[in-house]
């Protein structure tokens, strides 16, 4: 099964981190979308190009589904199922399901294959293929949901909690637009997830206990079966979902060249449009509007000049140059909008010292240029010296001398050299002093000697 690397990597990351991900400048523009969350995921870069409440807690319905498959596709890829793999459906996976939530009607003892299952689940929202595929994943529904949670959490999606396979709500059962939009990353990385939610339509053949059956896409950006007028030929595929509690919403990915985007929209229902009389549907409009917005809005751009110095450091020990020329080595790419100035984008530099010692080698990292636009850092650039700048060795060894005799061992040396020298001669002194004969004592005692008593 092929999968895009490129994402994987970007979920490795996992974008951070979801409650302080990155919103791009024009992430704060109002596109009036009538719902009540959305988010616009540039999926190549992990970078957020429109956020209206995107780490807010809401219901996600059966976009809950979305993660259903992506555990399925996981258990293909490590081998444990196949699209093939054809399954027993057990009397546990389709009892208590209300009715409303049932499209399939599996039976218990009915075989059918997975890749049946995810075509009635990811079409037509089949809730019962759900549980089918979560018994056939994890042995028991109960399993697969603690399965599902554990996944969200690896996926950084940590505003999100689920009690069951398929969206039924409960208040314990939630997500964000952002999280939905991580999993459906992570679920595009799979060619069988994409080829099913790009079907507008689908023949299950007949299987033991029932005849042929029919799904269509409920997605009305592939196909107009269900609502007309909201077909976007860019648009790969996605899952709708709508309870009273949820509203109507929609994640829906589109690709147009090398860009890939996806769009969550939460909370939505029938609107009124202005100068149209009927009534349009919010989740499918909306979502629209959104990814319009993103390939019309948006490019990738490189915001990085390294061919000009940007700042200098001091240079000491060289008589070639007394300071030395730094630029940012390398660039950094953005997806920004068409509109926007780059000259607007701010630089902060930081340098790891204001003056260094020769040599200095062309290329050497002396500090970094951080690019930011308003509260938005866009990254971090080494910066690296132009030149190179070679050392005077008299100046070296000059300095040598004069930081041999500056250094504080050899004063202290050099001060008990003299504290000692200075105790030997203050002692030679005082010697000699004692040794030396006083001249009146000398003469008396001459005239002592030379007297005799008579």
């Amino acid at each position: 099964m092929k999968k895009y690397p490129f994402l994987s990597l970007l979920l490795l990351i996992p974008m951070a981190l979801s409650l302080l991900s990155p919103v791009s400048a024009a992430g704060k523009e109002d596109l009036n979308l009538f719902c009540s969350y959305a988010v616009l995921l540039d999926a190549n870069h992990g970078e957020i190009l429109y956020d209206m409440g995107a780490n807010q807690r809401a219901y996600p319905a059966s976009i809950t589904k979305v993660m259903t498959a992506l555990l399925v596709m996981e258990a293909i890829e490590y081998g444990q199922l196949s699209p093939d793999t054809v399954v027993t459906v057990n009397q546990s996976a389709v009892e208590n399901i209300p009715i409303e939530y049932v499209v399939g009607s599996f039976k218990p003892g009915e075989t059918i294959s997975i890749e049946e299952l995810l075509y009635c689940m990811l079409l037509e929202s089949d809730c019962d293929a759900s549980n089918i595929l979560a018994e056939a994943v994890d042995t028991t529904v109960e399993d697969f949901v603690a399965h599902m949670n554990r996944k969200a959490g690896e996926l950084g999606c940590h505003g999100t909690h689920f009690t069951n396979t398929y969206g039924l709500h409960n208040e314990n059962h939630y997500s964000t637009a952002y999280d939905l939009a991580l999993i459906m990353q992570a679920a595009l990385e799979y060619d069988l997830f994409r080829t099913v939610i790009k079907t507008p339509s689908h023949k299950v053949p007949a299987t033991n206990l029932s005849g042929e059956r029919f799904f269509y896409n409920k997605n009305a950006l592939i196909s107009n079966l269900y609502y007309e007028g909201y077909v976007y030929d860019k648009c790969i595929g996605g899952k709708t979902g709508t309870t009273d509690d949820a509203g109507r919403c929609l994640v829906a990915a589109a690709e147009d060249g090398d860009e890939l985007l996806i769009s969550v929209v939460l909370g939505s229902g029938p609107m009124q449009v202005p100068g149209d009389e009927k009534l349009k549907q919010g989740q499918f409009r909306e979502s629209k509007r959104l990814l319009e917005f993103g390939f019309d809005n948006f490019h990738r751009v490189t915001i990085t000049k390294d061919s000009e110095p940007v700042t200098t450091v001091k240079v000491t020990m060289s008589r070639q140059a007394d300071e030395v020329n730094l630029k940012a080595q390398g660039s950094i790419v953005k997806t920004l909008p068409k509109s926007m100035d780059l000259d607007d984008i701010e630089s902060r530099i930081s340098l790891f010292a204001d003056e260094v010692e020769a040599p200095v080698e062309a290329g050497q990292v002396m500090g970094t240029m951080t690019l930011f636009y308003e509260d938005e850092v866009y990254g971090t650039l080494d910066l690296v010296a132009v030149t190179s700048v070679e050392r005077s060795d008299l100046l070296y060894k000059k300095e040598q001398f004069f930081a041999f005799w500056q250094s504080s061992g050899v004063k202290l040396v050099l001060a008990v050299a003299f504290m000692l020298a200075g105790i030997v001669i203050l002692r030679l002194l005082v010697f000699r002093k004692k040794r030396r004969p006083r001249a009146g004592a000398a003469r008396s005692r001459g005239n002592y000697r030379g007297t005799r008593m008579r």
